[in-house]
């Protein structure tokens, strides 16, 4: 059975992807950046730290419904973990010198003069 003209055992679409700073920091949503996993990580490692991100982003959903504020705690610390696993938090994973500019709006950082040359529709 054809469905929107995917046919069972076709690829997936794409998923649009979000801009990447040039030195693959951060990615840009809405206009704001957001901190990059730490590229030096093992795929295995990536992969498994993100399925413990997507767990504890799941308990997070089921504690906030259940209305459980000792649960939702403790998801959302095991979310933190993750995250800082990743090098999305806590300490930079660059060894530069340069400042975390994670949330902050592109147009007001050192990006700026690059994100307003990004396509916005990426």
């Amino acid at each position: 059975m054809r469905v929107a003209g995917i046919m069972p055992g076709d690829p997936q679409p794409a998923i649009p992807k979000h801009p990447v700073t040039p030195d693959g920091r951060y990615f840009v949503v809405r206009g704001r950046l957001w901190r990059c996993s730490d590229p030096r990580l093992p795929e295995r490692r990536r992969a498994e730290l993100v399925r413990e991100l997507m767990r504890a982003r799941g308990a997070v959903g089921h504690a906030l419904r259940a209305g459980d504020a000792a649960a939702l705690k403790a998801a959302r610390a095991q979310v933190d973990t993750a995250k800082i696993a990743l090098g999305e938090r806590g300490p930079v994973w660059w060894h530069d010198g340069a400042p975390d500019l994670n949330r902050r709006l592109a147009r007001n950082t050192p990006y700026a003069d690059w994100f307003a040359g990004v396509d916005p529709a990426a």
